[in-house]
């Protein structure tokens, strides 16, 4: 119990971290609570459960960054509840031995997402001018988009801050705290529409939870002082190994040597 307290605890501190400096935290507390014996799908629920209240600070933060876009503001969050909503309804009809096969896969796209994010944000920013003068269609598209997003998030929640910030830059928006702000904002809002519904059906492991969810703010925190004295290519660098390895770790455990 000491054990399995302590390992959690650091998990979501060591998750915390990640998550302020590089993204990516939830390669390391996903997996941690599948090894401590939570079934998939309720480490899923668990783990969107644990992110959200650094989602939530971190929107507070960059309240001003978002400030000049109320316009649009109402039609993200209506959009993000209802992607959030469809998302973890998904999680929650999809059968456990279906959703394990699922994780290896669900993985490696968050995985590719990390390592070529940002390439594929540069290309999206320069087709971003042309969606500025497009049609209503292309606005209607944006928002498909955006549902698309949301229910992912919804269903798994790794990967969720990078898909976000790629749907933004094709939206057009350059600047990146306003871009951070809007992608924290869309993060909250879908994790507390999910996290209500995993609540209403009992699939949160609030012990455990809790504990990650202790260690992810120290993690924000400690973050804070150390973001400025670590090279953020070396975090990164890091987050992609140990990406690659969960990744692996899955692969091989659903695939080829089934437990």
């Amino acid at each position: 119990m000491l054990f399995e307290l302590v390992f959690l605890f650091f998990a979501g501190l060591f998750g915390g971290v990640i998550n302020s400096i590089a993204g990516g935290g939830s390669f390391i507390t996903f997996p941690a609570l599948m090894f401590v014996g939570i079934p998939p799908i309720i480490a899923s629920a668990t783990n969107t459960f644990a992110s959200c209240a650094g989602y939530m600070s971190g929107a507070y933060a960059f309240r001003k960054d978002i400030a000049g876009h109320n316009k649009q503001l109402i039609q993200i969050i209506i959009v993000s509840l209802i992607g959030g909503i469809a998302g973890a309804w998904l999680l929650l009809i999809t059968p456990e031995a279906l959703f394990k096969e699922a994780i290896p896969w669900l993985l490696l796209f968050a995985t590719l997402l990390f390592v070529f994010g940002g390439k594929i944000n540069v290309k999206l920013k320069k087709m971003a001018s042309i969606h500025r003068h497009a049609s209503s269609m292309a606005g209607i598209l944006l928002l498909i988009i955006l549902l698309g997003v949301s229910t992912y998030g919804g269903f798994f929640n790794a990967g969720l801050g990078i898909i976000t910030l790629s749907y933004l830059a094709l939206a057009g928006h350059t600047n990146i705290n306003t871009m951070n702000g809007l992608k924290l904002l869309i993060s909250s809002t879908v994790s507390m529409t999910a996290i209500a519904l995993f609540i209403y059906n009992g699939v949160i492991a609030w012990y455990e939870g809790s504990i990650v969810l202790c260690g992810t703010l120290a993690g924000g925190y400690v973050a804070a002082n150390v973001s400025r004295q670590l090279p953020q290519k070396h975090v990164r660098r890091f987050v992609i190994l140990a990406s690659i390895a969960t990744t692996l770790y899955f692969f091989f455990d659903v695939y080829v040597y089934p437990s």
